[in-house]
Parts: C-alpha cells; structure tokens; sequence
C-alpha cells in the first residue's frame, strides 16, 4: 500500500476508501484522504496483521546541537534507500526527540538526496547507534529504554560493551575462555606491578574506549618500555613508569592484557576483523577484513597507521570456520547475559604457534573500508529488521 506524508499540515495519510490501517508499535491509526497533494511524499510500505504498516525502524543517534545528529551518516542514508526497497520506513532520531506516543525523526529522501524532519509513531524496532558512552548513563536514555520495554519496543544493541566486563563473562565459557588472553583490571600500583613482574610483555588500554584509543604496550627487562601510538618512552624502574602514567591509568577504568606473540605476514601483524549480524535463526559472518600494523606494532587500526591487506593473503578456510563457530557462540552469550545484539564485530589473530586469540569484541562496529562489506552489512539488518517486524519480535527479546 502507499503512506503518504504532507509536509504542508505535518500530517500521515492513505487514500484507500475501503481500507484502515495502523502505523507504529502503538498501532495508532492512520487518517483518510480521499487523494493526495500535489506536495504529499509516497512511501511503498509492508503491512502485517490488522493492516499495521511497516516496519518503522528508528536509528537512535546522538544529538551535537539544536541543528546537528552525530551518527554514521552514510550508514543511515543506506539503510533508509535498503528499507524503501523493503517496504519499510527508517528514521533519525535522538532522545531529546522522543515523546511518549510520538517522535520527531529526520527521513531521508534519496531522489532528492536531502533529510526530512517529521513527527512520528513510536517505531517497532530501535538501533541504537548512541555514539558515546556517556549518552547511554543518562537518564534520559534510561527514560527511554523503560518506554521500549514498556511498549514491546524491539532494542537491538542495548548498549556498548566494557571490556572487562566481557572478559569476565567469556571466561566462564568451557569452549571460548582459551581464546581470550589472561586480563585484569587495574585497581592500583600493586596490581598492574604484579601482572608486568608475571608476564613482562602487556598491553594496557581503557576498558571502555575503541578504535584503539589510550593503548600502551609495556615491556619489561632490565628496564621498562612503553609504546604508544605516537612515541617511546623508557624508564629504570616501575616507580619511575607509574609516576608518569598513574594518572592516565586510575582516572577512568584500565585493563592490563598479556601480550600475545602474533603470527606475522611480511614481518608485520596482522588481524581478521569480523563483522557479524543475526539472521533471525542464528549469528553468521557477514565479513571478514584483515589489518596489519605498519607504522607501528601496538595495534592494527587503519586510523593509526594500519592498512587493509587482501584476503587471499592470510586467510585460510580454517580460519573461515573457526570465526563462524566463534561468532555463533559469542553471540548467543552476549545475548543471554546482556540483551540483543543483532551485529557486533570481533577482533581475532593468530599467535606464533596459530592458535587464536579473540582481541575483542564491539557492540557498534564501525564501517568497514571494504565496499562489498558495508553493502552486505546493510542487506543482514534491514533483512533483519523485517524479520523481526513480521515475527512480532518473537525470538529477538530473550533468545537463548
């Protein structure tokens, strides 16, 4: 059936003289007209029982000012054009816009490849694409988050992920707990002293930040090395390295991880980063990017001067099939113990002797530089969406 928008009255409508139908998990129902404005918009939409338009997806994002949402632009321009296709309906919007029956949301038009803000229902399902921890220890969010619950609101991603936090969690799994390199939290001097004396390699690296922002790795011999990203620094002793960096270290929450010794292709290390998404039955691999550090060796991250390889270069089907296994199990455990993650992504290398490692995992991947990655990770969650939609959810709340 055909939605329409008037943009003149901000007003929701169809022309079916005969039909009545609902939009939104409230089921609010949509007016008759018996035909459009010149001016009214055309949305192709889906409908499930009692004739309830959808899906309506909304694509929760952060709010920079009055005029400005921080988000992944490019990625809500594709899935607003995949889910047109579908027959759904997607939008922006933040927390400030959220009203108890309605939202303000930002509609993307591509033939005129421009944003459109309109008032609408509260939407069947929600991504949270919040881009910033601090947004989600709000109370605000916390407001929305019992409005969803409330309402039936299916959540995907309910929030990032610590990494201490799922160290712990994974480490009590039989089948997952090798693969993840022994950690600790930095509670104070003593702790961090002890896993250095123990382990004489480590990375350090805040519990709750990505893109490989705050990593250190410290070596010890005769004397202390720490790398960062941008420079080297050597100290006699441990009393001389945690005057410089107790500060850094105890103002928010920082991990210490022992180092692993990667596996190198060309003298440099490398790592499969993976994209995963739950297609309604089970978590798959969407794709796999491989990165290798260059200019230096504490981390792999393209921004921080790692670069993309070819897959045929390292890849092997071994490796295919151990990142499948892992990811379903992941999955089914971040879910279980946290809530619905419908994508997620990993970090998984090889050491020296090629076993794996899994680095970490993001609840909010970023994009991938692969063009054919990005594409297919739009397809799994607009497929995913629909899926949800028309299952009323089942399945996706509480699924293991």
């Amino acid at each position: 059936m055909i939605l329409y928008y008037d943009p003149d009255k901000q007003s929701w409508f169809h022309t079916e003289a005969e039909q009545e139908y609902t939009f939104g998990v409230d089921e609010i129902p949509v007016p008759y007209r018996n035909k459009p404005s010149s001016s009214s918009i055309p949305f192709h939409l889906g409908y499930r029982k009692k004739n309830n338009l959808g899906p309506f997806l909304g694509i929760l994002a952060g709010r920079k000012n009055e005029r400005n949402i921080i988000g992944n632009g490019p990625l809500f321009k594709k899935l607003q054009e995949e889910i047109l296709d579908y027959g759904g309906l997607s939008f922006v919007f933040t927390l400030e816009h959220m009203r108890e029956q309605q939202v303000d949301g930002y509609l993307y038009l591509p033939y005129k490849e421009q944003w459109l803000l309109v008032k609408l229902p509260i939407p069947h399902l929600v991504y949270n694409r919040l881009p910033f921890r601090k947004m989600e220890q709000t109370e605000q969010f916390q407001s929305a988050i019992r409005l969803f619950q409330k309402k039936d609101v299916c959540f995907f991603n309910p929030s990032f992920l610590d990494k201490y936090q799922l160290y712990k969690i994974f480490k009590e799994d039989a089948h997952l707990s090798r693969y993840f390199p022994e950690t600790i939290l930095i509670q104070d001097r003593l702790s961090l002293e002890s896993f250095l004396d123990q382990h004489k390699d480590i990375y350090v690296k805040p519990s709750n930040a990505a893109k490989g922002r705050g990593i250190y790795r410290i070596m010890k011999n005769e004397k202390i090395l720490v790398q960062g990203l941008k420079k080297n620094q050597t100290f006699t002793d441990f009393d001389e390295l945690w005057k410089e960096y107790r500060a850094k270290l105890t103002k928010v929450p920082y991990i210490a991880q022992k180092s692993i010794s990667p596996l190198l292709h060309e003298g440099n290390r490398y790592d499969f980063r993976v994209l995963a998404h739950f297609d309604g039955e089970k978590y798959i691999v969407t794709g796999i990017g491989i990165r290798q550090s260059v200019e230096q060796s504490v981390t792999t991250h393209i921004p921080n001067g790692g670069r993309l390889i070819p897959q045929q270069e390292v890849l092997k089907e071994k490796d295919k099939q151990f990142i499948q296994a892992v990811v379903q199990r992941c999955g089914e455990i971040l879910t279980k113990e946290i809530g619905f993650f419908g994508e997620f992504s990993m970090d998984v290398g090889l050491t020296e002797n090629e076993d794996y490692v899994i680095y970490e995992i993001n609840s909010k991947p970023m994009s991938f530089d692969e063009k054919d990655i990005e594409e297919a990770r739009v397809r799994q969650l607009v497929q995913l969406f629909g899926h949800s939609f028309y299952t009323d959810g089942k399945g996706f709340r509480y699924l293991f």
